[in-house]
């Protein structure tokens, strides 16, 4: 099969769609990998090393796209990307489609592409591989975006995340115990925050007690998410569910009542945003203000290890990429079933998607 891995467009996204090692593998099984030119260079990944690796470097992105059986990329394309995609084409990455525009799903049905959600993938037990390793390196980051966010050179009220003798900690509220908020607690507990996280799980909160003993957890009641973010510093809006619009869990009624220069980390923002007052950012200008509230809303947290994160989702994505690019998607479906929830269009039809239409 003829595998395009297109350099990625969006705005502060460093990481590229598959490792070189990951493609020595797939070259080893004699399908053809198109690199297009400086790809990988900000995860630290240069032309050469594919072409060690046995891809073909191109230098176009025309050409990455449109030379492509199976396109890897990490984030959704942009409308000018997806009229590259032949048509027939299958295309994989953190697709997000809940969130996507209606132009960009009528492009994908009209052209009959296949898609595969990375973020979907999902195994009889219900764990989703590949989202729980991007959670887990999203919610690792939090506390270091946190602490500097909170210095007064970024706008921040002054306060260190882990205190300092006879001067508490600052006060963390977590929002959403799944993957990202379970990483994003155990994180903070080891910088040394006070933490509440609330879920409507009661195992979530179980398991956040399991992570970090000393938290406080809270049934994510409208009541308690306001009481909460009324004494938060910070607070990390994680509630969501892969495949579906983010819900709306903080209003601009609980946002008027948060304490001057606060922050919230929506950390929802890829699937629709998790705040009333929620709009994409980038990590070049990731932050905004509202009601005297900093927004940090950067849909692609990993991207800033892009090494790292690169060759972590490489590594737990290559079994279903290998086994699209030996079978064909619809017997990679029946050999391997993880991939199924995945498969969010096909042959011109919806699959797998909630609050999603077409007319």
């Amino acid at each position: 099969m003829n595998i395009g891995i297109p350099k990625e467009s969006r705005p502060s996204e460093y990481r590229v769609g598959m490792s070189p090692a990951g493609v020595k593998r797939l070259t080893n099984r004699e399908h053809k990998c198109f690199v297009e030119h400086d790809a990988g260079k900000f995860a630290g990944f240069s032309d050469l090393d594919f072409e060690n690796a046995g891809a073909t470097i191109v230098y176009s992105a025309h050409e990455a796209f449109a030379r492509a059986d199976l396109v890897l990329k990490v984030a959704r394309p942009q409308e000018s990307e997806l009229a590259l995609i032949r048509p027939g084409a299958i295309l994989c990455g953190f697709l997000h489609l809940a969130a996507a525009s209606q132009s960009k799903i009528d492009t994908l049905l009209e052209n009959k592409i296949t898609t595969i959600a990375y973020e979907q993938i999902q195994r009889s037990d219900g764990k989703r591989p590949v989202m729980r390793m991007m959670s887990e390196l999203g919610g690792s980051l939090l506390p270091q975006i946190a602490a500097h966010l909170l210095q007064n050179n970024t706008g921040g009220k002054g306060i260190l995340l882990n205190g300092a003798a006879g001067i508490p900690p600052a006060e963390v509220v977590v929002i959403g115990a799944g993957m990202l908020g379970l990483s994003a607690i155990k994180a903070f507990c080891g910088a040394g925050a006070n933490i509440t996280a609330l879920d409507i799980s009661t195992e979530a909160l179980q398991n956040a007690n399991a992570v970090c003993p000393r938290i406080t957890t809270m049934y994510a009641t409208k009541a308690n998410i306001e009481m909460t973010c009324m004494y938060a510093d910070v607070v990390i809006a994680a509630a969501g569910i892969p495949g579906q619009i983010a819900p709306q869990i903080i209003t601009r009624e609980i946002l008027k009542k948060m304490k001057p220069r606060s922050i919230i980390i929506d950390a929802g923002i890829d699937q629709g945003g998790c705040l009333e007052t929620s709009r994409p950012t980038t990590h070049e200008n990731p932050t905004f203000i509202v009601d005297n509230v900093i927004h940090y809303c950067v849909p692609n947290i990993s991207s800033i290890v892009a090494r790292t994160a690169t060759n972590a989702f490489s590594n737990v994505i290559f079994q279903y990429i290998d086994d699209v690019a030996n079978l064909g998607i619809e017997a990679a479906v029946k050999a391997n079933p993880e991939i199924q929830k995945a498969v969010c269009t096909h042959e011109g039809k919806i699959q797998n998607l909630l609050n999603l239409t077409h007319d």
